[in-house]
C-alpha cells in the first residue's frame, strides 16, 4: 500500500486535522509538536521526538544533481528516503528506483505530482509527502494514493466437482468496508489455488444483504492478503488487513472488524485452471457464492461440473505466509 504523509511545517492545526481525516499515515511536524497532534487522533509523527526521527528513521534529501542522487542511494535501505526535487526532473527518481528499489518517497505539492510519482515506471515510489495549505488538495491526493492497489491476475476455473460434506468450522469475515457486486476475497484449500468468494452484497428473500461480509470458508483455508502474503482464516482477527478483489482483478485493502467462526454444514468445491487444481471447503448454503467470469455471482449449491468461475493460481509454495521456491505437494 502506498504511503501518504502530510508536511505540517510550519505547524497548522487545520492541516494536521485534515491529514488525520484523510487517512494519512503520518505527519511531518516541527520539533516537539507530536503530543499536540495526538490530541486529535492516533497518527504517526515525523520529528526529532516523534515516532519516526529524521536522521535515524528518515532522511530528507534535496535533489538537484547527480551528487544528491548518489547521496540518496547510499542511505541504508532500512531507512526511508524522502526526496525533495528542486527542479522536478524525473530521471533521478527513476534511477533511484532502479538502484535502491524500496523505501523511497517524494515530496509533492499537488495531487497531479502525487499521481505521477505513484505510477512512475509502473511500480511507483513507496509514497508521497504532500506539502500544501489546500484542504481539498489533501483529499484529492489521498484519493489518488490510497486508490493505488495491487492488480491481481485472475483465471477462469472450470468446476470438476461439488459435493456435500459433514459439519465443520467456517470463518465468516466481517470487514470495515462495504463491497459491491462482483467483489469479494480470494480463498483456497491450498496456497497454490484460490476461488474468488463473493461478498454477501446480494439481497435474497431469507436474509438481508451484508455487503461488508465474506462467508469465506473452512478455518484451515488460506486467504490472499496484501503484499502477496497469505493467512489462515482461523488466524484472522480484528484489525488485520485483508484484501478485497473484484472480478476485474482490482484490489483494495480492508480491515477486519470481526471473524465469526461457527459450526455449519460444509461442502467441497473442486475445479481446474490452466492444468492446476483448485479446491475449497465452504459452508453449504445458497447465500454462499462464487463469481463467474462476467462478474455475476453464482451460489455454491447450484454449481455443477463444467461451470466456470473466477480464481487465481500460484506457482510457489508458502512458508509462514510468504512465497518460497520449493518442492511442495498439497492435496
Amino acid at each position: 500500500m502506498k504511503k501518504l504523509w502530510i508536511d505540517v511545517v510550519p505547524y497548522n492545526k487545520k492541516i494536521a486535522i485534515a491529514a488525520l481525516e484523510s487517512g494519512a499515515e503520518a505527519v511531518v511536524l516541527p520539533e516537539g509538536q507530536s503530543d499536540t497532534v495526538r490530541q486529535f487522533g492516533k497518527i504517526k509523527t515525523v520529528e526529532p521526538q516523534g515516532d519516526l526521527k529524521p536522521g535515524v528513521d528518515v532522511e530528507f534529501i534535496d535533489v538537484a544533481g547527480k551528487e544528491d542522487e548518489d547521496k540518496a542511494a547510499a542511505v541504508p535501505s532500512e531507512r526511508i528516503v524522502v526526496l525533495r526535487m528542486l527542479d522536478w526532473t524525473i530521471i533521478p527518481i527513476e534511477n533511484l528506483l532502479a538502484r535502491r528499489g524500496r523505501n523511497i518517497m517524494v515530496q509533492v505539492s499537488n495531487s497531479e505530482q502525487a499521481k505521477l510519482m505513484v505510477e512512475i515506471l509502473e511500480k511507483g515510489v513507496d509514497g508521497v509527502v504532500l506539502k500544501t495549505d489546500d484542504f481539498n488538495e489533501i483529499k484529492r491526493c489521498a484519493d489518488i494514493v490510497q486508490g493505488v492497489s495491487e492488480k491481481i491476475d485472475l483465471v477462469t476455473a472450470t468446476v470438476t466437482s461439488a459435493r456435500q460434506l459433514g459439519m465443520g468450522d467456517r470463518a465468516c469475515l466481517d470487514t470495515c468496508t462495504q463491497m459491491t457486486l462482483g467483489e469479494g476475497m480470494l480463498v483456497g484449500n491450498t496456497a497454490s489455488g484460490y476461488f474468488l468468494i463473493h461478498s454477501e452484497s446480494i439481497d435474497n428473500p431469507y436474509v438481508a444483504s451484508r455487503p461488508f461480509r465474506v462467508n469465506a470458508g473452512a478455518v484451515h483455508a488460506y486467504t490472499l492478503t496484501p503484499g502477496g502474503k497469505t493467512k489462515y482464516l482461523a488466524d484472522l482477527k480484528t484489525g488485520d488487513e485483508v484484501m478485497l478483489v473484484n472480478f476485474h482483478g482490482k484490489s483494495q485493502i480492508a480491515y477486519l472488524g470481526r471473524n465469526k467462526i461457527e459450526k455449519r454444514p460444509m461442502m467441497l468445491i473442486e475445479a481446474e485452471a490452466e492444468g492446476q487444481p483448485i479446491s475449497l471447503v465452504l459452508q453449504n448454503a445458497e447465500t454462499i457464492r462464487l463469481v463467474r467470469p462476467d462478474g455475476q455471482a453464482v451460489s455454491v449449491t447450484t454449481l455443477k461440473p463444467g461451470d466456470q468461475v473466477l480464481g487465481r493460481i500460484e506457482k510457489a509454495g508458502r512458508h509462514f505466509g510468504m512465497k518460497v521456491d520449493e518442492t511442495l505437494i498439497e492435496r
